[in-house]
């Protein structure tokens, strides 16, 4: 039984041969951590898999930096996100601090949310996080992005979709 690759994976193939090592180097000088590196260096791998449309890159290293660079910047802000929840969870009594398990299933929560409003505009996104999360009004978020209050409640709503999605999945 003869196995015929699409051109969409022969491509991912060729880059993986002809530019791991390098990647890998690179990611391993911007990680402190060579088994994220080594992570890293799939993942990028998996995203261009996964990706719809694949054309030959003019500058393959550039182009396997940029996408690499974008998953090396999620996993920081996923890792500041953690700390972030751990020192309030410091703050709390150690009476009022959840168990373990339910620590793990909000951060769980909390990593699918992040990666969902990762999905939305920039712009939506700020709007979001700044009405949740810095309790700014409608108005005060408009003119901060140059955009309408009518546009602000729009990448509110964007926002609230997806942190439903993330907690709930796709409404049917």
């Amino acid at each position: 039984m003869s196995s015929v690759q699409s051109p969409h994976a022969e491509l991912v193939g060729a880059l993986y041969r002809d530019h791991r090592s390098w990647l890998l180097a690179w990611l391993r000088r911007n990680t402190a951590c060579h088994q994220r590196a080594e992570d890293l260096s799939q993942d990028t791998f998996v995203r261009l898999l996964g990706r719809d449309q694949l054309s030959a890159p003019r500058e393959p290293r550039a182009f396997l930096v940029a996408v690499a660079r974008g998953l090396l910047f999620d996993h920081f802000r996923r890792a500041a996100l953690e700390q972030a929840y751990l020192a309030e969870l410091a703050l709390l009594p150690s009476g009022d601090q959840p168990c373990p398990e339910l620590q793990h299933l909000v951060l769980e929560d909390l990593k699918a949310i992040d990666r969902r409003l990762g999905k939305l505009s920039s712009k939506a996104r700020a709007a979001f996080l700044h009405y949740r999360l810095d309790g700014m009004a409608q108005a005060e978020i408009a003119e901060r992005l140059g955009v309408s209050v009518s546009r602000v409640r729009q990448y509110l709503a964007q926002g609230m979709r997806q942190c439903y999605i993330a907690l709930y999945g796709e409404p049917t």
